[in-house]
């Protein structure tokens, strides 16, 4: 553990490392107002150590869209200054407005099979997604589907997407058992599946909701995108400036997140801040949602821009039942 333990404390002095910077401008992307910083492990440094390093944090978002934010030391480990975030969250970030009212739409986070091996037949329970719901009131018992559900491809390599058709038979948030799941807060939702399309977080990224109510699903992408200036946090060669970002070019491969969805995006064209993107899986989404767009820089996926869906080649999917 020794070892560990110092490795961390060595990463924890390297405070504002790549993956920082590229934190930062996806918040600035996104345009999030409310922002508050942890300075986590502190237990580690000390105290000397922990208030340089409370400076360079300080310095680091001058000038950002995080200036102003407040940075909390904290040790999330032996639980010091947890009550102070849970103030500042309490305080500072205004709680959302929910949405009860629409069709229910859930983002899949992760996804598993709960039984342990050498269960009866009997004792089989079926698979869990787990994700926080975007709009509207899952309930027990409720019919749902799931897109694009069973990804497979036929003979000449098209891709084919099969919705998955189930029902709710278990409602959790931590470990209480719910009868009603509202927006807000991950869930954990039992369904009748064959736990083998859940486990190992296959179904991550998919869109769970009320039968015939989903986004549809795509599987070429129009966004309209913007391009950072700089790589973000790719060490140059001493003295040299930040990798540039040069232009997207036809014919590479992204990898693009939409929602909680990972999948790569061949350019099949690019016009000004216009490009038509053909995507590796197909994905549930719908006009108008943001997309962050990496490039592989030396063996490393790398934040390069993001961009919003204009539109989209729509997938057929199969009626239920056929």
């Amino acid at each position: 553990g020794l070892l560990r333990n110092s490795r961390r404390a060595a990463a924890a002095a390297a405070a504002a490392v790549p993956q920082t910077s590229e934190h930062l401008a996806a918040v600035e992307i996104m345009r999030l107002k409310d922002i508050i910083i942890l300075q986590n492990k502190i237990d580690l440094v000390t105290e000397s150590v922990a208030q340089n390093q409370n400076e360079t944090i300080q310095k680091f978002i001058q000038g950002t869209i995080a200036d102003g934010a407040p940075v909390v030391p904290i040790s999330a480990q032996l639980k010091y200054n947890v009550d102070v975030v849970c103030e500042y969250i309490e305080k500072r970030i205004p709680v959302p407005v929910r949405d009860f009212v629409s069709p229910p739409q859930m983002i899949v986070i992760r996804s598993f099979d709960v039984n342990k091996p050498g269960s009866e037949v009997e004792e089989l329970k079926g698979g869990v997604a787990g994700g926080s719901i975007l709009q509207g009131v899952l309930k027990m018992g409720q019919e749902i589907e799931v897109r694009p559900g069973i990804i497979t491809k036929d003979n000449e390599g098209r891709v084919k997407c099969i919705p998955i058709y189930s029902r709710i038979v278990s409602l959790f948030a931590e470990q209480n058992e719910l009868q009603y799941a509202v927006p807000g807060g991950l869930i954990g939702v039992g369904l009748t599946v064959d736990p083998t399309l859940t486990r190992a977080d296959r179904l991550v990224g998919q869109v769970l909701g009320e039968v015939g109510a989903l986004p549809d699903v795509y599987s070429e992408l129009e966004v309209n995108f913007f391009l950072l200036r700089r790589l973000l946090g790719v060490r140059s060669k001493e003295g040299e400036k930040a990798g540039k970002v040069t232009k997207l070019s036809k014919g590479e491969v992204l990898m693009l997140n939409i929602g909680s969805m990972c999948t790569g995006a061949r350019v099949l064209a690019v016009k000004h801040d216009l490009a038509k993107l053909q995507l590796t899986s197909p994905v549930c989404t719908k006009e108008g949602e943001k997309v962050a767009l990496s490039r592989r820089v030396e063996k490393h996926w790398r934040l390069i821009g993001w961009g919003q869906i204009q539109k989209g080649l729509k997938m057929d999917l199969p009626p239920r039942g056929a």
